[in-house]
């Protein structure tokens, strides 16, 4: 059963992702422009503000964020220092999640405010800077790669699937090599957003509108569904010490009659067990 990590109201929860080197679970509110970070050993919380509308906050192998801002790619240090490591602005236009690849990549999406069609984009950002593998999308979403890294995992959420890419022979500027969808979720059962990869396998998925998150095998079968006390559940990750915990953010925008717990941070304790993150290593 879901239990309550950080009761809040975030009007656009997203992109949790566990710390090692802190012991912390970060999470950020989109709309809001806001980082949070969650201990869970002691409930200890802390919030910066950024300048701009965030979609995802992911560690640095130095110490530190990478962060996907409305603008760009932009290197928070270990003392809070800020500078662009990409800076692409597009009228209409803010990133969206991100992750990074087990080669310490960041893969980067993006989405325009109105979700026209084909007006964001999924790029790399190398540790250096340089971009590559653009590709047109909607709404750049969830990303994860198998335990052995050689399966991307991407949501390009209107599509209404889980598709799977072949990574373990990607160059950077190579197009990248279509296996197929994993999974395609039916109507009616909401849309699916940000994801995480257990160290089985499997992918778990949230479903936006649709007030679950569910697990896949590697083989496309849905092997479980979480049911939720909110409609808009954004993303998951595996946190905690062993990563064995479940985190989920979600979402109060759009909500017409919203649940007491609508924009908290949830966990499912016991969930399954998670794989260690890379950071990103710029």
């Amino acid at each position: 059963m879901t239990e309550v990590a950080v009761r809040a109201r975030a009007r656009l929860g997203e992109g949790p992702t566990w710390d090692p080197a802190t012991g912390r679970l970060l999470w950020v509110d989109i709309l809001s422009s806001r980082i949070h970070t969650f201990d869970p050993a002691d409930g200890r919380r802390t919030t910066l503000a950024t300048e701009q509308h965030v979609g995802a906050a992911l560690p640095r192998a130095g110490g530190g964020l990478v962060v996907n801002l409305r603008d760009g790619i932009g290197l928070y240090g270990p003392e809070g220092d800020f500078d662009w490591l990409v800076r692409d602005p597009v009228p209409g236009r803010r990133g969206n999640d991100a992750a990074v690849a087990p080669d310490g990549a960041l893969w980067a999406g993006s989405m325009r405010y109105d979700e026209a069609p084909g007006g964001g984009t999924l790029i790399r950002v190398a540790p250096d800077g340089a971009v590559t593998d653009t590709r047109p999308v909607t709404v750049g979403n969830g990303t994860g790669w198998s335990p052995d890294g050689r399966t991307m995992y991407y949501v390009d959420t209107p599509t209404g699937r889980i598709d799977r890419f072949r990574a373990d022979t990607h160059s950077p500027g190579q197009p990248l090599v279509d296996q197929g969808p994993l999974a395609t979720i039916e109507p009616g059962a909401g849309h699916p957003d940000g994801l995480t990869v257990d160290a089985d396998g499997c992918v778990w998925v949230a479903l936006w509108d649709g007030a679950a998150v569910r697990r896949y095998t590697p083989d496309g079968a849905l092997d479980r569904t979480v049911e939720l006390p909110v409609l808009r559940p954004t993303s998951c990750a595996f946190g905690g010490p062993q990563l064995r915990d479940l985190y989920i953010t979600t979402a109060a925008v759009g909500v017409v009659d919203p649940h007491p717990l609508t924009g908290s941070l949830l966990v499912l304790p016991g969930a399954g067990q998670g794989v260690p993150g890379t950071p990103f290593a710029g």
